[in-house]
């Protein structure tokens, strides 16, 4: 598979922050308005199973940009970003003789050679770790998220405005001129929080039809210990007024919406450069958002909400209106550009690629897709397997969950230890237990989280290590956790 002309395909990838894959029009989501990415997805192949690698800025793109699976690259939460260890797909098509820029949020080391040219690249978890993940044993509580669940209106476009221009002006400039393929990566930042959103994009959502999280007492009740422990980190544990959910969720639907109309932008400028037939376009998220589902916000967890993302791929040779339903994962995605650029792929990647379901057959793709947590408000490791309609998150010593999500999609109903799933249950701990050893990877998370914390307070007194804390997590907090740590 590659562009009309036989010259290799050029890349054009567009990743987003925090877009679940149930936000958009093409989902069937019934208020959410996307009909940029609804175009995109009529004229290519839309991956409706598609699973970030860790539900967490970091390690997420860590994954996407690899093949990897996160913790390969000791990459965990968001103070252990990818380390180098292991090449990023564009440093592989650059030594292929492909020209790669990027801009926007890329979240790996800037200091480490990732294969791109950067153009306004914005800074990530590299040089700003975020440390309430350095604290998981138990999770410290992070003093400023709850007021984030909360939305508004704003006057002024999002500053993915500026990326966008920045992506039209290189195709419709730069590209036309090119004489060898090239890759071109939009890192935008939207829909992730705060859920204020461009005042036209807002208003679409009227607050008395916004739909609210279908959460009950008895799904709190039965929620699993870590996820309980999730909520109270992020401080959600205390019922949010009805109001404040309807702000946030309109001004997260307000900035889907938004976010839309720059994707467009884009796609029209590559239909006005003539470059469709030439281009592969690519749209994905690091990972989605909670939004309330099961009392929980924002990601580090895995039901749909946050580890469910969109995966289109639109363009050159790209068979139109497809859609994929095997459970594929963004370490498929990193593969998939190796293979459509005729690149060798490693055996070592943890992907594989996905041109052959692209085209209708199976090819050498195992049906399910990995990914791991080991970020703040966890207080261990958990790791999914998603086959088929079966979804099976595991604890590292905890109990754990197992959904399938034909009959039960909200995932309410946890079907570990009923009889008639055992033969499920036990297929999936296998296919986990094929790819890592789930609390050798645990307690890795924790030694590198160490590592970094130990490097943060190297000659700090506990006042200037609490003043280095205060930012995340209050003074109150700062000054206990300085205390441990210094003591």
């Amino acid at each position: 598979m590659g562009s009309v002309s036989g010259r290799r395909p050029n890349i054009l990838y567009i990743c987003s922050d925090s877009h679940g894959y149930p936000f958009s029009g093409h989902a069937r989501h019934p208020l959410v308005r996307t009909p940029n990415l609804d175009r995109i997805a009529g004229n290519g192949v839309v991956f409706s199973n598609a699973y970030c690698g860790n539900p967490v800025c970091a390690p997420a793109r860590t994954s996407l940009m690899t093949g990897m699976y996160a913790s390969d690259c000791n990459s965990f939460c968001n103070s252990t970003v990818w380390d180098g260890g292991h090449p990023t797909w564009a440093r592989r098509l650059r030594d292929a003789g492909y020209r790669c820029w990027a801009s926007g949020v890329l979240d790996l080391h800037s200091d480490l050679d990732t294969g791109f040219e950067g153009r306004g690249l914005r800074g990530g978890h590299s040089h700003n770790p975020d440390i309430t993940s350095l604290f998981r044993r138990p999770p410290c509580v992070r003093i400023d998220a709850r007021a984030h669940v909360d939305g508004g209106p704003r006057d002024a476009r999002h500053r993915d405005a500026e990326l966008a221009r920045g992506a039209v002006e290189f195709i419709l400039r730069e590209a036309p001129g090119l004489q060898q393929p090239w890759v071109y990566y939009a890192g935008f930042v939207q829909p992730h929080p705060s859920f204020v959103a461009f005042e036209p994009y807002y208003s679409v959502y009227p607050l008395d039809a916004i739909d609210l999280p279908g959460v009950s007492g008895e799904d709190l009740e039965e929620l699993h210990p870590v996820y309980q422990g999730l909520r109270h980190a992020t401080q959600i544990a205390v019922p949010i007024p009805e109001d404040r959910i309807r702000r946030a969720r309109a001004g997260y639907y307000g900035r889907i919406t938004e976010l839309d109309e720059y994707v467009g932008q884009v796609w029209e400028a590559l239909a006005e450069a003539g470059l469709l037939e030439e281009t592969w376009l690519v749209y994905t998220s690091d990972h989605g958002e909670s939004l309330g589902e099961h009392g929980l916000w924002f990601k580090s967890n895995f039901y749909e909400n946050a580890v469910h993302v969109p995966m289109l791929i639109a363009g050159a040779g790209v068979p139109k209106a497809g859609t994929v339903e095997t459970p594929v994962a963004h370490a498929d995605l990193a593969v998939t550009l190796l293979d459509v650029a005729g690149v060798e792929v490693p055996g070592s990647l943890r992907g594989r690629s996905l041109l052959p379901l692209m085209e209708g057959r199976k090819g050498d793709h195992p049906g399910f897709a990995f990914s791991e947590c080991h970020s703040y408000g966890t207080c261990t490791g958990s790791f999914m397997i998603r086959k088929d309609n079966w979804k099976y998150i595991h604890f590292t010593w905890f109990d754990d969950l197992l959904f399938n999500l034909a009959d039960d999609p909200g995932e309410f109903h946890n079907l570990i230890g009923r009889p008639e799933a055992g033969p499920v249950a036990q297929e999936m701990r296998d296919i986990l237990n094929s790819q890592v050893d789930a609390e050798f990877v645990t307690r890795e998370a924790f030694r590198a989280q160490d590592r970094v914390l130990r490097g943060i307070a190297g000659g700090k007194t506990e006042a200037q290590l609490a003043q280095v804390f205060e930012r995340r997590v209050g003074p109150g907090l700062a000054r206990a956790l300085a205390h441990l740590v210094k003591s």
